[in-house]
């Protein structure tokens, strides 16, 4: 038996973003039977239970702000090797999800390594270049990312842009990686034209099918809501922009609505969040067209998501998701009037240039980032 820890997520069952989704699909999806997961999970206590045959410990984390995740993935480090010397487990692999714990990480390594264990680390993307962080947090994401890297027997990248920018950043530690996509789901909704679910939704917010462009995401400028608003409201389009985004006393928000005036343009509507999958799923696939303005780096669900459900999408051009789409999206610049230009012309589109995108963005995901390929790619490398 293959024992696989794995920290970093939030935990199962997924409620949050893309590494418990992750996880979530590695244990639902498994076909290796010789595996045995573990999974931290964050809460406020310590119990244990089983979930997709993985068994899942609670690591109950104070409310100390910032530093709550670095907290988590250190006392989650910490009971794995505790469990794994307690259960004599030889060869068990620990794989850290994002570079959080760099500073602390060579002392838990050493601890591993005398119990026969290693050390695999997902380096996620450009944690260091969000926006949201103050210079000081910065400087610590980008330490923490190098040490990581250092001391990492494996990294595991889910972006082939980051595995270059990786070995090519870092090439004085020689690092081991290799490169496993993310995954997508390709199943269509189960709600149909006519359930409640989403009838009810579009009448709540005065859209209608393929009468809308969509953005679903965090609320954070690194995005590029602001060029997307901007571009938005220069176009001549008559269709909607919807945007599914929490947005409560976001300061973000306030700047923007300030710089912009965007509340002026009744085409653009903010929306909320949306929990439903089944109806997430559905307001995809019946946008006309789908903005992704992500660019720190990494494969991003929410654009394989995109890509899986949406006919049209535009997306920022960058070398992460020409990785992805290649030829089955549109691609814009932030360079003034370039994304309005690009909204103007896909507007116009008739069905036979509609269904060519679609049809090739589609062709990405089932050939490159379905949730079954990715599985067995991990499958091998946790047992080979």
């Amino acid at each position: 038996m293959k024992h696989v820890f794995i920290i970093g997520s939030k935990g199962i069952p997924a409620k949050y973003g893309g590494f418990e989704t992750f996880v979530e699909k590695l244990t639902e999806g498994q076909v290796d039977k010789n595996i045995k997961y573990h999974v931290a999970c964050m809460a406020d206590n310590d119990n244990e239970f089983e979930y997709n045959g993985a068994h899942c410990f609670n690591v109950n984390v104070p409310n100390i702000g910032p530093a709550k995740a670095v907290y988590y993935d250190m006392a989650a480090f910490k009971y794995c090797n505790k469990y794994i010397k307690d259960n004599n487990i030889d060869n068990a692999i620990v794989y850290v999800l994002a570079c959080r714990i760099g500073p602390f990480i060579k002392h838990y390594k050493k601890q591993l390594m005398a119990l026969g264990g290693s050390l695999f680390v997902n380096p996620d993307g450009h944690e260091w270049k969000r926006a949201k962080w103050n210079f000081a947090i910065r400087k610590y994401w980008k330490l923490s990312e190098k040490l990581m890297v250092k001391h990492a027997q494996l990294l595991v990248c889910d972006s082939k842009n980051i595995e270059k920018y990786i070995k090519n950043d870092y090439r004085k530690y020689n690092p081991n990686t290799t490169y496993i996509a993310y995954g997508a789901d390709i199943q269509k909704s189960k709600l149909t034209d006519d359930s409640k679910d989403w009838t009810e939704w579009c009448d709540k917010h005065s859209v209608k099918a393929k009468g809308y462009f969509l953005v679903v995401g965090r609320f954070v400028p690194e995005n590029n809501y602001e060029t997307m608003i901007r571009e938005f409201m220069k176009s001549d389009t008559d269709k909607d922009f919807v945007l599914v985004t929490n947005v409560e006393q976001n300061k973000f928000y306030s700047q923007l609505k300030e710089k912009t005036g965007f509340d002026k343009d009744n085409r653009i509507k903010f929306v909320g969040t949306v929990y439903n999958q089944e109806l997430l799923k559905k307001i995809r696939e019946e946008a006309f067209a789908y903005f992704h303005g992500h660019e720190v780096g990494g494969t991003n669900p929410s654009l394989l998501e995109a890509l899986a459900s949406t006919d049209v999408n535009l997306l920022v051009d960058v070398g992460f998701n020409r990785e992805v789409a290649e030829d089955g999206a549109l691609y814009w610049s932030k360079n003034d009037g370039a994304l309005c230009e690009v909204i103007n012309s896909c507007s116009d589109y008739d069905e036979e240039k509609v269904s060519i995108l679609s049809n090739k963005s589609t062709e990405r995901i089932v050939k490159h980032f379905s949730w079954g390929k990715i599985i067995a790619e991990y499958e091998e490398l946790f047992t080979e």
